[in-house]
């Protein structure tokens, strides 16, 4: 028996293939197939089974085309009540996969159609356990996903209450050297204190997990809740979209028209560049905002956060490659239907971005309306500056109106990523007064 984990480091997404004789199941799938592929190819193997833990909120999943393409069947929990061709998969149900058994167990809390798949071994010993978003390593996954966003509506009082449920019973007769694998590591936004480490152990997590201390239901409830992380906008609509099952990866990105010509764009709609901020700052199409791509940034995660699933836009990047990069990557949060030109951008950038007198400003700070739009818990730790108005960057555009334009404003994060978002938000909606992006200058004034 082989496991295969694979990570997407800008998601903290990890996904799993378990191989045995050459049978494979997938645990939780990212949007695009072709690693699962190519790793059935190198084993020499088929893909038999998909196990969906939970209609995700923070990625597409290819459970449906990788059913259509391999026939593999999809496990999912009856309380799903999926839109796609299903085997349901609840406590009690267990399938074998060459020598192998994996067996079902419903565990709610982070959502109510939440299950783990517990492994048994060629010798019949309970070896794994995949917990999806319930049991991370450190920490469990948040309760508070249902309420608000999606059409699968759960309370999230009741879904906490589920989860000491799920983590005071569910789990209790697994070994202690059960091997934890989660769905999401450190980064991830289904949780608030998630571990780097790539597993754990039942054993480690009693020890070291706070969800497993002494505490009764009420203690439980009032800790999970508190302190959450925010919601994106996108997270509602992947959970609707993993219920119904998304279009293929590769046909969804082909479909996204590119141009020839700053011609072609309507200026009258939004555009996403993802160049860096020095380039975008020196030259930019009116109506941009700046979402930068790197190997390492939350692209995604940002892209979501500001622009609803309703909302159309244009992609321009500084190259081919890098504006294929941006197209799949708005396709691991479905955006990529939303997308309605992209192009490298060369010529026709008008628009210039203010540059701040950092000395000036340091002298002066009174002289500036100050927004910060870091989160509301990196806010409760400390403003860098005292009469800071703070509005976290997914809510920037539907707060503009906040913020008094009788000075110039200054913009500021943690380190500079945001910042460049956000000014360009109000470069776009507040034309008579200076935007400025104090951009990584803000280590000054930690």
């Amino acid at each position: 028996m082989k496991i295969e984990r694979f990570y997407d480091e800008n998601l903290a997404h990890a996904s799993y293939a378990i191989l045995s004789e050459n049978e494979i199941a997938l645990i939780d799938p990212a949007r695009n197939p072709k690693p699962y592929y190519d790793f059935a190819t190198k084993n020499n193997a088929e893909i038999k089974a998909v196990f969906e833990t939970h209609p995700h909120a923070d990625f597409v999943s290819s459970h449906l085309e990788i059913h259509q393409k391999t026939g593999a069947q999809i496990y999912v929990s009856e309380l799903l009540g999926a839109d796609y061709p299903h085997i349901t998969f609840d406590d009690g149900d267990e399938i074998s996969l060459g020598k192998i058994k994996l067996k079902a167990l419903n565990t709610p809390g982070h959502s109510p159609d939440s299950i783990s798949i517990v492994l048994y071994n060629d010798k019949d010993e309970e070896e794994v356990v995949f917990t999806g978003d319930t049991l991370f390593i450190g920490d469990v996954g948040r309760p508070d996903l249902r309420e608000n966003v999606g059409n699968m509506k759960a309370k999230r009082e009741a879904l906490a209450k589920e989860m000491f449920h799920s983590i005071q019973n569910k789990f209790a007769d697994l070994k202690d050297e059960t091997i934890v694998y989660p769905a999401h590591g450190a980064g991830s936004l289904c949780g608030k204190n998630l571990s780097s480490d790539a597993s754990s152990t039942m054993g480690k997590e009693r020890k070291s997990n706070w969800a497993f201390q002494e505490l009764n239901e009420g203690e439980f409830v009032s800790t999970i809740l508190q302190d959450q992380p925010f919601i994106p906008k996108y997270f509602g609509f992947d959970v609707d979209t993993n219920k119904k099952g998304a279009t293929a990866f590769e046909n969804s990105i082909d479909a996204v028209k590119k141009l020839n010509s700053v011609d072609q764009i309507n200026s009258e709609e939004m555009i996403i560049d993802v160049r860096n901020e020095q380039d975008f700052k020196s030259g930019h199409l009116a109506n941009s905002i700046n979402i930068m791509l790197t190997e390492k940034s939350k692209f995604e995660t940002w892209l979501g956060a500001i622009v609803s699933p309703r909302e159309k836009f244009y992609l321009v990047a500084a190259s081919e490659d890098q504006l294929d990069q941006a197209i799949q990557r708005t396709a691991k949060i479905g955006y990529e239907q939303n997308i309605l030109g992209a192009w490298t951008v060369n010529i026709g950038l008008t628009e210039r971005t203010n540059h701040l007198d950092i000395e000036g400003f340091s002298n002066n700070k009174d002289g500036y309306s100050i927004v910060d739009i870091r989160n509301e818990g990196e806010v409760k730790n400390g403003k860098f500056f005292k009469n800071a108005i703070t509005i976290p960057l997914h809510e920037l555009r539907e707060n503009i109106y906040k913020i008094p334009t009788n000075k110039p404003i200054v913009v500021h994060c943690a380190a500079g990523y945001r910042s460049a978002a956000g000014s360009s938000i109000l470069e776009n909606e507040m034309k008579n007064v200076q935007v400025f992006d104090l951009g990584d200058a803000i280590l000054k004034f930690k």
